[in-house]
């Protein structure tokens, strides 16, 4: 049976029920054992609403709070367009949801879409209250990374920072690696739907990674002069960035040699490809006593 928390929703919302808006209480989700509680924190943005379906869907798993300050006293079933109601306000105080939900002794999951600057609070925050957290907020500061980690493995409790939640990118990322090895030239070019972040976090980790090999790439071609042949990052990793309305989220890794071509490519229709990325954190998370940063580690 659900267990009324403490605050009464109208009172925190500053709303008076009404015959058209009915008194909403902060209803914890039923306890099982085994049953990982999960809150999503910045459950009004695109992928909040698609962990929101997929977690409530998931085996071994319950939605236990949503947060979003725009859409405050809304059912998270029904911002994440459910064909049913959740029983799960969303609300804007996550210290508030974390001391409800600290009492409970299953395992609990901040799962964090919020933004770069307020990473660092919210996982130190989870942390204290007992929860781990994953994290996939584009732009976290390493130096933050660095002293979350420090925090995490000092309170051995686990936290995973993952710049994508893809599985289908970090397969293409392996591949890549191994193909290093054989080739002297690589460019990366990835296809987006927006400017917002070009190069995306995905495309940097990859030309970074590849830069950790102990070679230089594209020797005879690493100025910049020319707008036209793209950034060059770390050690002479070609990035070109192509953003119209209307495509997907892409990215190819063109590697050549004298006489031949590789290309690796992979494509993102929607956000829901980012799902099984999430289930899998969340389920690793639970069994961690420090943070690891990016989920490659656990494929």
């Amino acid at each position: 049976m659900a267990m009324a928390m403490p605050v009464v929703a109208s009172t925190y919302f500053g709303l008076k029920p009404t015959a058209s808006r009915p008194l909403i209480e902060c209803a914890m989700p039923s306890s099982r054992t085994g049953t990982i509680r999960v809150i999503v924190n910045g459950a009004g943005k695109d992928i909040g609403r698609a962990a929101i379906a997929a977690i409530s869907k998931a085996r071994g798993m319950e939605l236990a709070g949503a947060i979003d300050p725009l859409l405050v006293g809304m059912d998270a079933g029904e911002i994440a367009n459910l064909d049913e109601p959740l029983e799960v306000p969303v609300l804007n105080d996550l210290v508030m949801l974390l001391t409800s939900l600290s009492q409970s002794r299953t395992a609990g999951v901040l799962v964090d879409f919020s933004e770069p600057y307020s990473v660092y609070d919210n996982v130190r925050q989870a942390t204290a209250f007992g929860m781990r957290s994953v994290v996939h907020v584009p732009g976290v500061d390493m130096d933050v990374i660095a002293s979350l980690s420090k925090f995490c493995e000092k309170a051995s409790m686990g936290c995973i920072i993952s710049p994508t939640l893809s599985i289908g990118s970090l397969l293409l990322e392996k591949a890549a690696m191994t193909a290093a090895y054989h080739y002297d030239h690589v460019e990366i070019v990835e296809s987006r739907p927006d400017t917002s972040v070009c190069p995306s976090p995905d495309t940097i980790q990859l030309a970074n990674n590849l830069s950790g090999l102990g070679q230089t790439y594209n020797k005879n071609d690493l100025s910049t002069d020319s707008a036209a042949r793209g950034a060059v990052v770390g050690d002479g990793v070609r990035v070109h960035s192509m953003a119209l309305p209307g495509l997907c989220s892409s990215m190819e890794v063109h590697f050549s040699a004298p006489g031949e071509v590789l290309s690796i490519k992979h494509d993102m229709t929607n956000l829901q490809s980012l799902m099984p990325g999430l289930l899998l954190a969340i389920r690793r998370v639970v069994r961690l006593k420090s943070l690891v940063y990016g989920l490659e580690k656990f494929l």
